[in-house]
């Protein structure tokens, strides 16, 4: 599944720079001129790391971090600092705010595409086998391929599975329908939208009480939130 960075600077040759070498690696770049319009896209969709500016516009960027941190929804969020800020002052408090890395400028593209791939491929060790549990009830173990609903094991195909799965690494974050159709169904193009539709409403059933955690975000896709 193609992975989705959001990058924010004032600078719009570095946002185009910074993009033209993530899409040549085939990740999806939405790019952000301001604090402002980048919390606007953050509120509809969960990118799957953060690329930040600290001299902003409208806004300090060591703020956004410690916003993006103290949010449930985002915190899991991979941040990188890319700034012309270097003393080590500024690196250590970017660093101990949770930023997973701080690149100074003028930088190599090359490179901070190569610092994505590896903040990216920790976070995902990390969070792709432990067991989940969400709102108390619903406990999903990717080792094990389970599901269990208050103790009780819950019965779901390979499809249902992976969806549910897929939702629980983040939660609260959004995934599209084409995101969610890229993960399960690969690059099968005889898959449509609808598909996703028909087995989020099987999952739903199946989960009972805890169908409710599986929401529709109205344009967009879903996200299990409690």
């Amino acid at each position: 599944m193609e992975k989705l960075i959001y990058v924010i600077d004032d600078e719009p040759d570095i946002l185009e720079l910074v993009s033209i070498h993530l899409k040549k690696s085939r990740y999806s770049v939405k790019t952000f001129l301001d604090a402002r319009a980048f919390e606007k896209a953050l509120r509809e969709q969960v990118p799957d790391c953060i690329i930040l500016d600290l001299m902003l516009p409208d806004a300090d960027g060591i703020d956004v971090c410690r916003m993006l941190r103290a949010h449930d929804a985002y915190k899991a969020v991979p941040v990188i600092m890319l700034t012309a800020r270097s003393t080590e002052p500024d690196k250590i408090l970017g660093l101990e705010l949770g930023a997973d890395d701080y690149i100074t400028k003028p930088f190599s593209p090359r490179e901070l595409v190569a610092r994505v791939k590896a903040v990216l491929r920790r976070h995902a060790s990390s969070e792709s086998t432990h067991t989940r549990v969400i709102g108390g009830i619903l406990e999903i173990d990717p080792k094990t391929y389970s599901v269990r609903i208050k103790g009780k094991p819950i019965s779901l195909t390979s499809t249902e599975f992976k969806i549910l799965s897929l939702l629980s690494v983040r939660e609260g974050w959004v995934y599209t329908r084409a995101q969610i159709l890229d993960h399960v169904w690969d690059a099968d193009k005889s898959v449509i939208d609808r598909t996703v539709d028909v087995h989020i409403k099987h999952l739903r059933t199946k989960l009972k009480e805890a169908g409710q955690f599986i929401k529709n975000v109205r344009g967009v896709g879903y996200k299990l939130q409690t």
